[in-house]
């Protein structure tokens, strides 16, 4: 499995250094950071193989966070492995940071030995390696708090421990959504998905069980309705707040946390489960129908002679008028053999970049069912880039950020029961909030 794991700072300089397995010698640090470091050319791929020696690696602000194997791994693991201990750092230390693995450079020792059994992922739940290993770096030792390691370790409840104690119990959920698009010059759809997550933050006291529904299709045919007046009330006030349809969305895959009970969920269509404390992601989904494209994006290009082009962009939103979407950016592609442009635009902000190829334009917002658009002029050189234009097809890429869910998806009921503390749903105060930003959201120009 793994053969070691590495972080370098900016420099290339090997912060930490834990091998695993024989194969991996000391020369995989200087490898690894002569060849993607230092290395020219900018590295495109997370992967790197040198002298048969696979290097996989992910950055967080400064630091490379880099694990090196000679087995053939599964490469999906291996970027969760990274993506969870670069997650249980920022946990520990807060912010992520050069100085702050060398204040916990013990800790992080410990934590790696205790997330990694011989190169093998075993623990990477924050709140039980909490249990495990203090802030401090010194392993618990009192009789109450050995008690709580062995239920967490043979226990059914891993996740959370015992004896949480709230002033105020709160649940804070969170729907976030990519909107990956591809559209032709014509208006047609050529590829649409939604990748979301549902992230979800618990303040509650004590274990309480949660149970959480939503506008899936199967959930609906089921029958997993509301049983409370108050459920009922936030399905009806999601649904006249988001103007979404009254029907399901179709998910064509989804990954739940492990505190789910997934038996419940195959046979009633409902999501039941004992939180962790703090943050944490219930569930990962992807849908490919019926997605709400907030914006259509309508490029009209004309070649005037050979040395001009006028490019004209019209923006379209397509929500409601009292939604405001954020955060617009619109990157227009110019030819290769741009001289200089002239740039119209009546909301926002354009500037052609040289370096990019392209005219960038942003506005700080935009309502629902409004119509934005933007002209540019552009002088080519005479005779250069023509045989590169051929054959290609530039697309116009946006970014963006809309609250609401443009898969339609919408949350129908969330309830909480804790039988011990003789606290229910009432007593607790739920948020719930939808933002949806752009994946890979591109309009071809011809």
């Amino acid at each position: 499995m793994i053969g070691g794991v590495f972080i370098y700072n900016h420099k290339g300089e090997a912060l930490i250094s834990r091998v695993f397995r024989d194969n991996v010698g000391r020369s995989s640090l200087d490898a690894f950071r002569v060849s993607v470091i230092h290395a020219r050319q900018q590295v495109r791929s997370p992967v790197t193989n040198i002298a048969r020696t696979s290097f996989f690696h992910i950055r967080r602000g400064s630091l490379w966070i880099a694990v090196v194997t000679k087995q053939n791994v599964n490469a999906a693991l291996v970027f969760e492995f990274l993506s969870k201990f670069a997650g249980i750092l920022e946990n520990y230390f807060g912010v992520l940071v050069e100085e702050s693995i060398k204040n916990n450079f013990v800790l992080i020792y410990e934590l790696i030995d205790e997330i990694l059994d011989f190169g093998y992922p075993q623990r990477t739940e924050t709140s039980a390696l909490k249990a495990v290993i203090t802030q401090q770096g010194i392993k618990s030792q009192t009789q109450e708090e050995q008690k709580q390691i062995t239920s967490q370790v043979t226990g059914q409840i891993g996740w959370r421990r015992e004896g949480i104690k709230y002033r105020k119990n709160e649940l804070f959920l969170d729907v976030l959504e990519g909107v990956n698009l591809l559209m032709s010059a014509q208006g047609q759809v050529l590829s649409a998905h939604v990748s979301g997550r549902i992230v979800m933050r618990s303040y509650l006291s004590g274990m309480p069980e949660c149970k959480f529904g939503m506008n899936d299709k199967l959930m609906v045919e089921k029958g997993a309705k509301p049983s409370t007046s108050e459920a009922a009330a936030m399905e009806t006030y999601q649904s006249k707040k988001l103007g979404g349809k009254s029907g399901g969305i179709a998910i064509d895959a989804c990954t739940f946390h492990q505190c789910v009970k997934l038996s419940k969920f195959e046979t009633e269509r409902s999501i039941s489960f004992i939180p962790p404390d703090g943050e944490f992601e219930l569930m990962k989904y992807r849908t490919t129908s019926d997605i709400s494209l907030p914006f259509r994006v309508i490029p009209l290009v004309r070649e005037v002679g050979r040395t001009k082009q006028e490019v004209k962009v019209v923006l379209k939103s397509n929500f409601k008028p009292t939604i405001f979407a954020q955060k617009i950016e619109i990157r227009i592609p110019t030819p290769p053999n741009t001289a200089g442009v002239q740039l119209l635009c009546l909301k926002g902000r354009a500037k052609y970049k040289a370096s990019d190829n392209a005219i960038v334009w942003r506005m700080k917002r935009i309502s629902g069912m409004k119509e934005s658009q933007i002209s540019a002029e552009i002088d080519l050189l005479p005779g250069a880039g023509e045989k590169t234009q051929q054959g290609t097809k530039p697309t116009i890429s946006m970014n963006f950020e809309v609250p609401f869910a443009c898969s339609g998806l919408k949350v129908r009921y969330l309830k909480v029961f804790e039988s011990k503390l003789n606290y229910s749903d009432h007593d607790t105060v739920k948020w719930v909030r939808y933002i949806s930003k752009s994946g890979l959201y591109e309009t071809r120009c011809a």
